[in-house]
């Protein structure tokens, strides 16, 4: 009789049929699905774990840019992709008045690709708590998408997603560094 713990509510009897090595399989099955840290929410990451509600639209859903063939955009010639990333000041989401000459431009190429893609991804710099930068994140990708919609490129082909601080692009801790990690990044897809 081997006794296995079946979520919060308590203890089954396994009477024969479950060995102590498949009982023991489906413990480390779940924790590989589940994640057992934060550092593997990052996909989909949001305020109700992964996959919850930061990403959205359907590009990258599982894997976000960060694991798939979006990863540098897949259409760039350049390794970075096509459409160019914008930054913001320090705890803004507010689109900055440079960065809206490089929406421009990035409206102009997804116009003239209407078979493209983009999930717009929020990024952070590594203050302040995980919650607070995967809001942030979102704010920051809620507000190039809006931006963009303004400039006349269609909801249907953006999504947004929130890395909040986990995928920074700079580790250092100076001012030079942050600022790299506050930004939007943009993964195209067809």
């Amino acid at each position: 009789m081997i006794r296995i713990q079946r979520g919060r509510g308590g203890w089954a009897v396994d009477r024969g049929g479950l060995t102590r090595a498949a009982g023991i399989a489906v413990v480390v099955v779940a924790l590989a699905l589940g994640g057992c840290s934060s550092k593997q929410k990052k996909p989909g990451e949001g305020a109700g774990g992964p996959g919850s509600g930061m990403g959205e639209g359907g590009i990258g859903g599982a894997g976000g840019s960060s694991l798939g063939a979006l990863q540098n955009g897949t259409l760039g010639a350049n390794g970075q992709g096509p459409l160019a990333d914008i930054h913001f000041d320090y705890n803004e989401s507010t689109i900055r008045s440079q960065d809206g000459e490089v929406l421009k431009a990035n409206a102009d190429w997804l116009t003239k690709h209407p078979g493209s893609r983009v999930q717009i991804e929020g990024h952070c710099d590594d203050r302040g708590s995980e919650e607070y930068n995967i809001a942030l994140g979102a704010r920051r990708a809620q507000a190039a998408k809006d931006y963009l919609a303004t400039l006349g490129v269609s909801g249907e082909r953006m999504s947004t997603i929130s890395y909040g601080k986990e995928l920074p692009l700079c580790s250092e801790e100076t001012d030079d560094c942050w600022a790299q990690n506050r930004r939007d990044h943009f993964a195209v897809s067809q």
